[in-house]
């Protein structure tokens, strides 16, 4: 795996371990919908895991991850269509895909 590809995911999975401890303590879709801070936090993680991603595939087309067409996209409506974004939506990123993404990430990151 190219230097710049392995930078990259590991942009992406320290993105992740960065959400997860922004979440920490908000366990709720409510408490993460009262909380401004965390959202905007939260969002910009997810830019950058959506443009690291970006970066890498067109590095690599092989990159084994789950989604990533949709992974990109996400990145593109946060920084161009931020106004259709629903905190709903990205609670369940987060609590449901972030983890897959992780998971496939580190496998990656450790078969080289």
């Amino acid at each position: 795996m190219r230097r710049e590809v392995s930078k990259l995911l590991s942009d992406i999975y320290k993105s992740i371990n960065v959400i997860e401890s922004h979440l920490q303590d908000v366990t709720t879709l409510s408490a993460y919908k009262d909380n401004l801070l965390v959202i905007d936090a939260v969002e910009r993680r997810l830019a950058i895991i959506g443009e690291a991603l970006w970066q890498a595939d067109k590095m690599d087309k092989e990159i084994a991850v789950s989604h990533k067409k949709r992974i990109i996209s996400l990145r593109h409506i946060i920084i161009h269509d931020y106004d259709i974004l629903e905190d709903s939506s990205i609670w369940i990123i987060c609590t449901n895909d972030l983890p897959v993404l992780k998971k496939e990430v580190d496998a990656i990151l450790n078969s080289k």
